[in-house]
């Protein structure tokens, strides 16, 4: 009888405890939400989505709330604003160019110890050309997803009519300016062109990787820079190259073109033959493009050189929610949130293990050529990391701009770069 009664007090008490469990939800595991902001096309989105879906699916305690800002230039803006006020996302994508700044002011929360801790990653497991750009201060800030070359992106079926042959490993930039004279044409005999042989960003992202090719350099010191060298002569002849395409050759489109409609649309829609950009491009290729296309390296000169893009998972130092924000940094960079966001075409993986994989060099999906990325990394050279140096190239985007549509001369857009990203570092140096 005893035994009974004991039997009968246990039954009620557990029948109460999970009675209040079901009223207060408090014996229940609490489910964390942490937020995490991207930018891009629809069909990058798509990638974010995969992977956020993979991880809450691994990690049902924490719900991820994805926000998506189309473009860049604004979400860097809501970016900046939000880190100012406190009210950022618990997990950001920062190009290493754009971090600096934002460590530098305390709003971002160093990693390296969790990296250092973590069973999912290894430091040496990485790219150190990924990684190493993320570094400041002797610490890691954010953990990089990709490290993508700048590449030649080309319309198979466009370089077959014109009957030129497709770009090969060691074309030179003589190759590369008669392959866009080439495909450069006037389709509707109307004396207009409409099919331009190249699209291309006039910005010191695509200039630097010229610049190092004919043994120029874009600053004094990789480093700690203390100028800009555009000036080397040089550099002069690279810059004339770079901006004759438009200004001389007409084998991209002039800036009211451009204004009415980007490269990047003219390529996707069939109307542009070449086009550089990094691999970012690839999952709106893979999703829109009507025609045959590929990947080549970028020409070269006296030597090949590529240029870094490379994006990191950062945390806000603001955040509330740091263990579970680094859950998904971890799970996003570990070989098994690299290999989904890589099979979506979104990145080049920072992780060796990843890039050398079919997850990355599949066969059957396009580019057929990706190689060509894993082959530019041991050329890939990063811009200074400098918490000003977002500053330091908006100058030189609107100087070099301006030459590339002819509304001033080489040497004068080169003077005004030097005269004003000097004042940048005299006021940066107090």
């Amino acid at each position: 009888m005893q035994h009974i009664n004991l039997y009968k007090r246990s039954l009620v008490l557990i029948l109460s405890v999970v009675l209040l469990c079901s009223l207060f939800t408090g014996c229940a595991p609490k489910t964390k939400t942490i937020s995490f902001m991207v930018f891009g096309e629809p069909a990058e989105l798509a990638a974010y989505q995969t992977l956020t879906s993979a991880f809450q699916e691994k990690h049902p305690d924490i719900e991820i709330n994805l926000v998506h800002i189309p473009s860049q230039s604004d979400y860097r803006t809501r970016v900046a604003a939000d880190l100012a006020a406190g009210t950022a996302a618990d997990v950001l994508l920062f190009n290493y160019r754009r971090y600096a700044q934002f460590a530098e002011a305390g709003a971002l929360e160093p990693l390296s110890a969790y990296l250092e801790d973590s069973k999912l990653l290894k430091a040496e497991d990485f790219y150190p050309q990924a990684l190493e750009p993320f570094r400041y201060n002797d610490q890691v800030y954010c953990i990089p997803q990709n490290l993508s070359s700048l590449v030649v992106y080309y319309n198979q079926d466009l370089f077959t009519q014109a009957g030129v042959a497709f770009p090969e490993m060691g074309w030179t930039w003589n190759d590369f300016l008669s392959t866009a004279q080439a495909l450069t044409r006037d389709t509707n005999t109307d004396g207009q062109i409409d099919q331009f042989g190249l699209g291309m960003e006039p910005t010191l992202m695509r200039l630097a990787p010229f610049i190092w090719q004919n043994l120029g350099e874009v600053a004094d010191s990789d480093l700690n820079p203390t100028r800009l060298m555009l000036d080397m002569p040089e550099n002069f002849d690279t810059i004339y190259f770079f901006t004759e395409l438009q200004t001389l050759y007409h084998v991209v489109p002039n800036a009211e073109q451009e204004a009415a409609e980007s490269s990047e649309s003219r390529f996707l829609n069939g109307t542009v033959g070449m086009y550089l950009n990094s691999r970012r491009v690839v999952p709106t290729l893979r999703e829109t493009a009507a025609f045959n296309w590929d990947v080549a390296p970028l020409p070269m000169k006296e030597e090949a050189a590529s240029i870094l893009h490379a994006d990191g998972y950062c945390m806000p130092s603001a955040s509330k929610e740091k263990d579970a924000a680094w859950t998904f940094i971890e799970f996003a960079n570990s070989v098994e949130g690299q290999t989904i966001i890589a099979a979506t075409g979104r990145t080049v993986p920072s992780l060796r293990s990843v890039a050398e994989s079919p997850a990355f060099l599949n066969p059957d999906q396009k580019p057929a050529s990706s190689q060509v990325f894993l082959d530019a990394i041991p050329i890939i050279r990063a811009f200074p990391i400098l918490p000003f140096w977002a500053e330091l190239e908006k100058i030189a985007d609107d100087e070099i701009e301006r030459a590339y549509y002819s509304q001033t001369t080489v040497p004068e857009a080169v003077q005004a770069i030097i005269l004003r990203v000097e004042d940048v570092f005299v006021e940066n140096a107090k």
